[in-house]
């Protein structure tokens, strides 16, 4: 297929009108926020209507853009937009395993291993939420921007200690303990 095909799909499937597709295919910037509002659609069905087999032909035709960091970061705001809306750990990593055919056809092997690492912060996350509290050489595995995602959002005085504690960023520490003494983590 064309990149011009690829777009117009793309757009089709997503229900989304009123985007020049020439437009996109003649700029990566235009195309990169079609490819953005499409994620957006995508990802937003309820996950009981998730289709699996469409989201990865929809990761496969982004990822034959002739400009790789735009596929790769079309496909990380879908893993990131899933990863927030999923019903848990078990559910994103049977939707994640069904996208990793797809990303192995990346040619550039820091595009691939981008992805994968986004796809285990993500489940580390949803773990963590679940109620798993990681122990310091499981928090050592993931990426400072998983580090410091938790830092923000974590409602976990055990989680935010452990991050206190042993975060690898001073910042990423500093929030987590600020976070840790907050009110809005205390019992009422």
């Amino acid at each position: 297929m064309t990149l011009h095909a690829d777009v117009a799909e793309l757009l089709a499937v997503a229900g989304i009108p009123g985007v020049d597709v020439d437009d996109a295919v003649a700029d990566e910037h235009v195309r990169w926020s079609a490819y953005r509002r499409v994620v957006s659609v995508i990802a937003s069905s309820p996950s009981r209507d998730r289709d699996r087999d469409r989201d990865r032909a929809i990761v496969a035709t982004i990822l034959r853009d002739p400009v790789e960091m735009v596929a790769k970061s079309a496909v990380v705001a879908l893993v990131d937009e899933i990863a927030m809306r999923t019903a848990g750990p078990a559910e994103f990593r049977e939707w994640a395993s069904g996208l990793l055919p797809e990303i192995d056809g990346l040619e550039g092997e820091g595009h691939r291993e981008f992805i994968r690492r986004r796809i285990r912060d993500w489940l580390f996350h949803l773990h963590v939420q679940d109620g798993h509290v990681p122990t310091t050489a499981e928090l050592a595995e993931v990426t400072d921007w998983m580090q410091r995602t938790l830092a923000e959002g974590s409602r976990s005085p055990a989680v935010l200690a452990l991050l206190a504690e042993s975060g690898r960023r001073k910042k990423t520490r500093n929030v987590a303990e600020n976070r840790a003494r907050s009110r809005e983590l205390r019992p009422r």
